[in-house]
């Protein structure tokens, strides 16, 4: 069994591939498995992972039947995990040397469930670097907590867990974007304790990224927060209503702002698009449960939970409107 399985999802990454796969290579901590998932790329990805599989027997490089997205291919990936815990990197990323062996250190050192990186924001336009900021300046959080910061990524979902977590709850893959972000809130919700650890994540950040796309995909967002939902009802919790309030307060919230974006980028859709999107926010609707939102909230211009569509648009144009008009 090896310490550390790391899963790299690669669909035309050429261009940073090789700096990803030279950080997982330059690893301090030796005992890792390298499990390399080609989502059928049409450039030379593919060549490029074999190459390192010859020369390295930790890569092991796996391609999909049909490009499918991320979390079906860490999926696929998991199938054939064999380390005691489990990472992600994505392709045009890469770790500092010393980021798994920091990782393990802590997940055993503090006897948790979950190390969350030390992550750097590296923009590709400019080459400046930030570090991305932790509001919550502990080093160490309860599941739920973590959970709960997890819901505006006060706390990330880039770390190491334990394999296990990732057999009971691996990648959602409900939609091709945004569903997988469930599985990290899945895994801090299930951890006795998610600590910080030094290890550095450097997350590149460039517009070629599609979830910066003005594309409808971006509708999945409230179809990936539906699926948390439910999952979250299937789940034993020792206060599972408080977190299924919290949860829909967070879901309504992010429907309000899918809705937001469409207001601002109709014209970038075609009038099929829009008719999808509106058939997708009328069955969204039907979902939200009012009477989970808090009073504060829903008193609030712009968010009382209407499960008419027509009441819904007429009061988020309004509030949209006014909100363009004053400048922000």
């Amino acid at each position: 069994m090896a310490k550390v399985t790391v899963l790299t999802p690669v669909y035309n990454a050429e261009k940073y591939l090789r700096q990803c796969l030279d950080s997982l290579q330059e690893q301090t901590l030796t005992d890792c498995q390298f499990i390399c998932i080609d989502d059928c790329s049409t450039d030379g990805s593919f060549a490029l992972l074999l190459e390192y599989a010859r020369a390295d027997q930790r890569f092991q490089v796996l391609r999909t039947p049909a490009n499918s997205g991320q979390a079906k291919a860490r999926n696929l990936g998991l199938q054939f995990a064999r380390g005691e815990y489990v990472a992600t990197l994505d392709a045009d990323d890469w770790y500092a040397p010393d980021t798994l062996e920091q990782a393990y250190l802590s997940l055993k050192g503090q006897k948790a469930q979950c190390a969350v990186f030390q992550l750097m924001l590296c923009e590709e336009s400019d080459g400046s670097e930030r570090l991305y900021p932790f509001p919550d300046e502990r080093t160490e959080w309860s599941g739920e907590e973590a959970f709960r910061l997890s819901l505006d990524w006060s706390l990330h979902g880039l770390y190491v867990a334990e394999a296990d977590l990732y057999k009971r709850f691996p990648f959602d893959d409900t939609c091709l974007l945004y569903s997988d972000d469930n599985t990290t809130r899945l895994h801090y919700l299930n951890s006795r304790r998610v600590v910080r650890c030094q290890g550095r994540y450097n997350y590149r950040q460039h517009p070629a990224s599609m979830t910066k796309a003005c594309t409808i995909r971006r509708f999945d967002y409230m179809m990936a927060n539906l699926s948390m939902k439910r999952q979250i009802e299937a789940m034993t919790l020792s206060d599972k209503q408080g977190i299924l309030n919290l949860y829909e307060a967070h879901r309504w919230r992010n429907l309000i702002g899918c809705y937001g974006y469409f207001f601002h980028h109709r014209t970038a859709f075609t009038p099929e698009e829009q008719r999808q999107i509106r058939t997708l926010f009328v069955q969204m609707l039907s979902t939200i449960e009012g009477h989970r939102i808090p009073w504060r909230l829903k008193m609030k211009l712009g968010y009382y939970p209407f499960r008419s569509y027509f009441l819904f648009s007429q009061m988020e144009n309004l509030y949209f409107t006014l909100r363009k008009m004053l400048g922000r």
